[in-house]
């Protein structure tokens, strides 16, 4: 068997690798652009490099060629389609770049398994930003909820959603979407709230920078959901009973506000009686997604899946996650 993963270097692409090396006998291939940075898959590396297992393609969804000959290459059985421009606030800046990597990406993605790898039973990665600025009265945030998006890239991912469910209906392929709400923990960007606040803790704790953390919205609600437990209900996904053209919301269960994330990693801070808080402008959205809660019923009917590792050793491991980071690389850290 043979798993394809488009995003692999990133946080859950490298995961969802370590998982599926530790949980199945299948080859794991992962695509990679040539600027990728590695250091997410240091667990596999020496795998790929002893031929055993793991293998990497060099291709890049906006070059349709690149990606044709790696599906016909490979000719995966489970594809993992996580590669995107993932950040929300980045695509305020760069909104074509993020249309073309996601929406026309997918397709071309999904038009290269139609012609060379049909029967491959697909997973495409969407995302909760798709439901956007979501009123009181329709929490917790099901399925059927009305999209309405509030940045390029959540517009980008109901691109990638439907073309996902367009091309399981249109030519019968075995695909599922997923609209995963906000997971975290080791390996997050460093352009996400949470990860960012630990990695100004992590370099204030080694005296890189001053113990003043640079925040934006701090009043958005989200519900966190660990990285691990989320690669297992990819995993689950396309091996319980997969139903193509299915779309499933996925989440954990511990909903706070951004503050409180904030200010519960102050508290694992070796320094936490010196750090102060200073509003950012450049880190706040025009529009935000302020009340992000979902309601995962369907997806846990449907594979048995829930969430295991709790909160506190989530963030606890973000935070540990930075304090290696900082201890290995020092300073070279962009304080973003």
């Amino acid at each position: 068997m043979k798993a394809f993963i488009t995003g692999i270097t990133g946080m859950v692409g490298s995961h969802l690798a370590d998982h599926l090396l530790e949980n199945t006998d299948w080859e794991i291939h992962g695509l990679i652009r040539w600027r990728s940075p590695l250091d997410n898959l240091e667990n596999i590396i020496p795998f790929a490099n002893q031929g055993k297992r793991v293998f990497f393609h060099y291709g890049d969804l906006r070059d349709s060629q690149s990606i044709n000959k790696v599906i016909k290459e490979v000719c995966p059985n489970y594809v993992f389609h996580l590669a995107a421009q993932s950040y929300p606030l980045t695509s305020f800046d760069a909104p074509v770049d993020t249309y073309d990597t996601n929406i026309s990406g997918t397709s071309t993605l999904l038009e290269a398994l139609k012609n060379y790898c049909k029967d491959s039973i697909i997973h495409v990665c969407a995302s909760s930003e798709v439901f956007g600025r979501v009123p009181k009265d329709k929490l917790p945030i099901n399925e059927e909820c009305s999209f309405h998006p509030a940045s390029p890239y959540a517009i980008s991912k109901i691109g990638t959603d439907l073309i996902g469910r367009f091309y399981a209906e249109a030519y019968q392929m075995k695909i599922m979407t997923t609209r995963m709400f906000t997971h975290t923990g080791p390996r997050r960007g460093d352009v996400f709230a949470e990860s960012t606040f630990a990695k100004q803790i992590a370099m204030a704790e080694s005296n890189i920078i001053e113990p003043v953390i640079k925040v934006g919205n701090l009043n958005s609600m989200r519900t966190i959901a660990d990285v691990r437990d989320a690669v297992r209900a990819y995993h689950m996904l396309v091996t319980v009973n997969p139903s193509p053209g299915e779309y499933y919301n996925i989440g954990g269960t511990y909903s706070c506000k951004i503050s409180d994330i904030l200010n519960d990693l102050i508290n694992l801070s070796t320094i936490k009686d010196q750090i102060k808080i200073k509003e950012d402008e450049s880190r706040i959205r025009p529009i935000d997604a302020d009340l992000q809660v979902p309601d995962t019923t369907k997806f846990t009917k449907h594979t048995g899946w829930k969430p295991e590792i709790p909160y506190n050793q989530t963030i606890s491991d973000l935070l540990d996650y930075w304090r290696n980071r900082v201890n290995k690389e020092k300073g070279a850290f962009l304080t973003r």
